[in-house]
């Protein structure tokens, strides 16, 4: 038997019982005895980062403790300032357990990510506070969901997309996305998978809502910041 190993927000988890002892942000570690036969199936939820156009699909090396992902389609186009983003958000992780109930600017660890000084720039960042229904089905909601994404990044403009898991306690979980502009996320709401994934998780949530905010880049730091978003498009 092999491992089963969950690394992506859109597949689907198996009826295998999942081991909830690790982080699940965390790159998972295997000795030859659980490498070949798992007793539990191994949830892996790093970001997941948008292929570069017309690039090698090559992971930067991060860390023994995290390794991110990659979308099967790529970018139709990216600038200089995001693709700095791009690269410092392979080491994007939650900087607390708690980060669905915590605020979003306490969720990351934001002050960990750097760019170049020279650059300055303005990111668009959507944030899904989520509680499922008991019982609900997920199956399609993740199958739509997988369409959604892979539909987002072809149609330009998403540079990550990041899912947690369901706090044990309270059930509440947040996922979230980066986007060069709100124009961009705002052209992906009206696509056709992006509006059937809608459609499910209105039935599939109990609580479901959305907050808005900006990534920003000074010129002359090389730390980034977030800040509420005022309703107008992001800078750069």
């Amino acid at each position: 038997m092999g491992i089963t190993l969950i690394h992506s927000h859109a597949e689907r988890v198996s009826s295998k019982a999942i081991d909830t002892e690790r982080d699940p942000h965390e790159l998972p570690t295997f000795d030859s005895k659980s490498l070949t036969n798992p007793p539990r199936t191994i949830l892996y939820l790093p970001p997941l980062l948008s292929s570069l156009p017309h690039e090698p699909r090559v992971l930067l090396h991060t860390s023994l403790k995290q390794q991110a992902m990659l979308s099967e389609t790529r970018l139709p186009d990216i600038d200089p300032a995001s693709l700095s983003l791009h690269k410092a958000l392979h080491h994007f992780r939650p900087a607390t357990p708690y980060y669905a109930e915590v605020p979003y600017d306490e969720a990351f660890n934001w002050t960990e990510l750097e760019l170049p000084e020279d650059e300055e720039r303005e990111w668009y960042c959507v944030a899904f506070r989520s509680k499922r229904l008991p019982g609900s089905d997920s199956g399609p909601l993740y199958d739509a969901d997988k369409l959604a994404h892979e539909e987002a990044v072809l149609n330009g403009g998403l540079i990550m997309y990041w899912y947690g898991v369901p706090d044990p306690e309270t059930g509440m979980n947040l996922a979230t996305c980066i986007w060069q502009s709100r124009k961009h996320a705002a052209a992906a709401n009206s696509r056709p998978h992006h509006i059937r994934a809608m459609m499910l998780a209105a039935a599939s949530y109990e609580i479901y809502t959305l907050e808005r905010h900006k990534l920003r880049k000074s010129r002359g730091e090389r730390g980034v910041t977030i800040e509420p978003f005022d309703g107008t498009e992001v800078v750069w």
